[in-house]
């Protein structure tokens, strides 16, 4: 190249850099003019609450540079800065969300159900199949509770690992490009105190996973200074025995300036390029950062830090401390620097009005669509000044929200109640139309509504000859899982004790032999992040069945569950999905633990996810087979009393399915219904035996599944038959079973047939005691059934069955 040529080469490559530093300036100065817009619209009253990113832009504008296509991030709500350089977020969608507005083209993060500062990108198609992940920035929605965005992004990185040394995943090229993604966390320096850090941490160490967390570090918790939090007030000393040595693996820990920007570059370029080739996890430790706004809109943190705090912090802000740096290196004038600032401060002043209009635009529509009818309504009523006066008031509401319309409506319909007029029958019409629509907005898709949906599933039955072998039930679950693996390289399970010996159970015995540790893995003893491991690997395609050992263990998971993977679908409102399936094991054993059915706090905390209660292996391995072609997530609890006992082997492994929602009749009778599931179905069928000896003949049901609940009616006809039912399980009374009643009386309108008072049968308030009398005193035996049915039918004849 001649010597002209690299000159002007040279020039351009400069121009070129000045023009990225600009840009990066300008992105910087958007993100914190939206911040403190956002705040003030806040304490305007036009938005409930707020919390920003200022003070993060500088690290966030270095990360997202280092961030590639295909990659993921698990992050929380200060990433705002982040999701702008990307792309992946404009100011008016951030408004949007502070306005929550329910419009999934507005806001497609959440479609308003969600605070400010809760970023997702749509890897769904709007009729829930999979986008092509490795063209596009991934983000994985964020949730609130501090550090609980950690064991995901254990699991997005563990998907990399997967999809680059299981070579039957390289043809899964929508999801991964040879586990060349990175996964990106970010977390705040308090939220290091938490367990859930120090677990994925430790597992990302194990596990040698691409996984870059980046610490924001700006001194506090809230009001909690970080000598509070953290050893030694630095996390990254803490950590500094994780750092990888030449013969010992482990992270790379980097420590950086908040406010350095070829600092903060180097860094998160560095990191990004060992965890991309070489699957090292990486620290960065931003320090130094600051909070201009304090840490939300429901206080001042002028109430907590110090003057000299609060003047350094604006010495040191990053955005500051960037322009002297242009300054310094003539990349601009201040003139310069003064415009882009005017500029970005304009756009976001535009793109919040534009979304302001927009959010009320809707509303407002509806409104004058109300008040219409409303006046339409009182023209034709006896109550017209009433009504006419709830059309004025609502007319001149400021700022109106749904709420004011549809309450003001439902007033109105209430003092139309006597009416029968053409104005009411169009005020009701319109009032249930927005029913439906707000439904949508606010309360759709808690499950799946596409085409893979559970329910959508075709029930197969299983198929038994002559000579069908009589197995222990393990052995059933032990086929099923072999047929999967074989079947489909998609699908992998892991937890503790599932690899080397197969489970406790023994369900995994000599796969991980026959498929590879990849496919059948052990874990160490961390429950939260097994957990998060599935949802990650899920959220990237996968199909992870994440066994919980014991179902009191799920109580470390449960957050994640939760707060997590049940929301997910809804929270998002159908953008993402994470089909992971829970394997845990529970009801009959002896003693404090291991032994419980804690059924209500799992029907309780886990709404979005199906809850399957098989009583036996043959029933779970066709409820896996179900869900492994379906796309919601669930968890299945075996009998931990049921692996030894005999089954017969089905002929049609991997076929057979068991549908969601449909009970199924185990025994008929015509004096009373017993509903129940899992152990208890072999208890409560005992009973039946020997009630029926005494001339009482009950109906047996297994509901198989808490979520759904028998959708096909099967309890309502079993009642209009029997016109007696009780509902039987080992839960803590007011658990399970009164979920069970609750559901069967509003749900099937049971009331109308029966001739006895409905009931329920469960273990004992505490926690079953040791032993097999300890079993017998503390958990529904067969002798109760028989008992609680004999008691009942005694009150409907005692002639012929006299008291006990």
């Amino acid at each position: 190249m001649a010597i002209a040529e690299k000159s002007a080469k040279k020039v351009q490559d400069s121009q070129a850099d000045r023009e990225a530093v600009l840009n990066d300036f300008r992105i910087a100065l958007l993100s914190r003019h939206a911040s403190l817009m956002g705040r003030k619209e806040v304490f305007m009253g036009k938005a409930k609450f707020g919390i920003f990113g200022d003070g993060k832009e500088l690290a966030q504008i270095a990360m997202a540079r280092a961030f590639q296509k295909g990659d993921f991030r698990s992050g929380y709500y200060r990433d705002q800065t982040f999701m702008l350089a990307l792309g992946e977020l404009t100011v008016q969608q951030y408004f949007a969300q502070l306005y929550a507005h329910t419009n999934v083209e507005a806001e497609p993060a959440s479609a308003g159900r969600l605070m400010n500062g809760h970023f997702a990108t749509r890897s769904l198609n709007e009729d829930g199949s999979w986008k092509s992940l490795t063209d596009r920035y991934n983000s994985a929605a964020d949730i609130s509770p501090t550090a609980a965005q950690m064991p995901k992004l254990l699991g997005l990185a563990f998907a990399s690992k997967l999809y680059r040394e299981n070579k039957d995943l390289k043809q899964f090229k929508d999801f991964s490009i040879n586990g060349n993604e990175v996964a990106w966390g970010t977390i705040g320096n308090a939220s290091t105190s938490e367990g859930m850090f120090f677990e994925s941490i430790n597992a990302a160490g194990v596990l040698q996973v691409p996984m870059v967390t980046a610490i924001w570090d700006d001194g506090y918790g809230i009001s909690v200074p970080q000598e509070f939090h953290t050893t030694k007030g630095s996390i990254s000393e803490v950590l500094a025995g994780f750092q990888r040595t030449e013969d010992k693996p482990g992270f790379e820990i980097i420590k950086v300036k908040g406010w350095d920007y070829e600092g903060l570059f180097n860094a998160f370029a560095k990191a990004g390029e060992l965890a991309r080739t070489q699957h090292v996890p990486v620290i960065i430790h931003v320090q130094e950062m600051t909070q201009p706004q304090g840490h939300s809109t429901s206080g001042s943190h002028e109430r907590y830090k110090s003057k000299e705090r609060l003047d350094w912090e604006k010495e040191w802000d990053c955005i500051k401390k960037f322009r002297e740096y242009i300054l310094s290196r003539d990349l601009a004038s201040a003139d310069d620097l003064d415009r882009i600032e005017a500029e970005a401060k304009a756009q976001v002043k535009k793109e919040k009005e534009a979304a302001w209009s927009d959010f009320m635009g809707e509303i407002k529509e509806e409104l004058s669509e109300a008040v219409a009818l409303i006046r339409e309504a009182a023209q034709q009523s006896n109550r017209k000044v009433v009504l006419e006066q709830l059309a004025q008031d609502l007319s001149k509401t400021i700022n109106p929200i749904r709420k004011d319309v549809v309450s003001t409506v439902r007033k109105a319909l209430f003092n139309l109640r006597f009416d029968q007029s053409e104005g009411k029958a169009n005020l009701h019409s319109w009032y249930k139309k927005q029913q439906e629509k707000n439904f949508d907005r606010y309360s759709s898709h808690l499950y799946s509504e596409s085409e893979w949906s559970a329910l959508q599933v075709k029930e197969v039955a299983p198929n038994y000859s002559e000579n069908t072998a009589l197995v222990d039930g393990r052995e059933v679950l032990q086929a099923f899982f072999d047929y999967k693996l074989g079947q489909d390289p998609r699908f992998f399970a892991f937890g503790e004790d599932v690899g080397k010996i197969g489970d406790v159970n023994q369900a995994f015995a000599g796969l991980q032999a026959k498929y590879g540790e990849l496919r059948v893995s052990d874990t160490s003893i961390r429950e939260c992040t097994i957990i998060g491991q599935g949802i990650g690997t899920a959220l990237r395609g996968l199909r992870p069945i994440a066994e919980i050992q014991y179902l009191d263990y799920l109580l470390y998971g449960l957050q994640m569950l939760s707060d997590d993977l049940a929301s997910l679908q809804y929270r998002t409102k159908g953008g993402q999905k994470a089909p992971l399936i829970v394997r845990t094991r529970g009801h009959r054993l002896e003693g404090v633990w291991h032994a419980g059915s804690p059924m209500g706090m799992i029907l309780s905390t886990l709404r979005g996810m199906l809850v399957c209660v098989p009583r036996d292996m043959t029933q779970a391995a066709g409820m896996y087979n179900t869900l492994l072609q379906s796309d919601d997530p669930a968890i299945v609890i075996e009998c931990l009393n049921g692996y030894r006992l005999k089954e017969r082997l089905p002929e049609n492994m991997g076929e057979y399915t068991v549908p969601m929602g449909k009970p199924e009749v185990l025994r008929e009778g015509k004096d009373v219904t017993v509903v129940t599931y899992g152990s208890m179905c072999r208890i409560v069928t005992e009973a039946a035996e020997e009630l029926s000896s005494m001339g009482i003949e009950v109906e047996v049901i297994d509901v198989q599944t808490l979520i759904p609940f028998d959708r096909f009616g099967v309890i309502g006809e079993s009642v209009k038959k029997t016109n007696r039912v009780i509902f039987a399980d080992e839960d803590v009374p007011g658990g399970a079973s009164a979920y069970m009643l609750q559901q069967s009386i509003e749900g099937q309108q049971l009331f109308k047939h029966l001739d006895s008072e409905p009931q329920t049968l469960a273990a004992k308030a505490h926690r079953p005691a040791y032993s097999s009398d300890g079993d017998y005193f503390s958990k529904p035996s067969a002798d109760d059934v028989v008992e609680k049915v004999y008691n009942m039918m005694h009150e409907v004849d005692p002639k012929k069955f006299p008291k006990l």
